[in-house]
């Protein structure tokens, strides 16, 4: 069955990682929900970097078991602040994530 990945995790969240970094952190209720999204889009750079158009080269994805969580790291489209930032937080990055089938 494929839900999507708004559907599945508990918790989506995006922030700064510093002026030039975004950090998007996804945290699933048990291993199993974890599993499923670990073997998703989620956990592919190629497919990151064309969500959010950036170098693949520059995405970093953290799998962390024991939490039950997936962090996606990535560079801000623009610097944090300037005139073309348009989430001087980053609070609202993850949102294109949400749509990733999850079988």
């Amino acid at each position: 069955m494929t839900t999507s990945l708004g559907d599945l995790a508990e918790l989506v969240r995006s922030k700064n990682a510093g002026p030039f970094w975004l950090t998007i952190d996804v945290f699933l209720a048990t291993e199993h929900d974890y599993i499923r999204a670990r073997n998703s889009l989620l956990t592919d750079p190629a497919h990151i970097a064309a969500v959010f158009e950036v170098p693949a080269s520059t995405v970093r994805i953290f799998t962390l078991p024991n939490l039950n969580a997936i962090k996606v790291s990535l560079p801000r489209p623009h610097v944090q602040g300037s005139l073309r930032d348009t989430d001087l937080h980053g609070g609202q990055q993850y949102v294109p994530l949400l749509a990733i089938p999850v079988d």
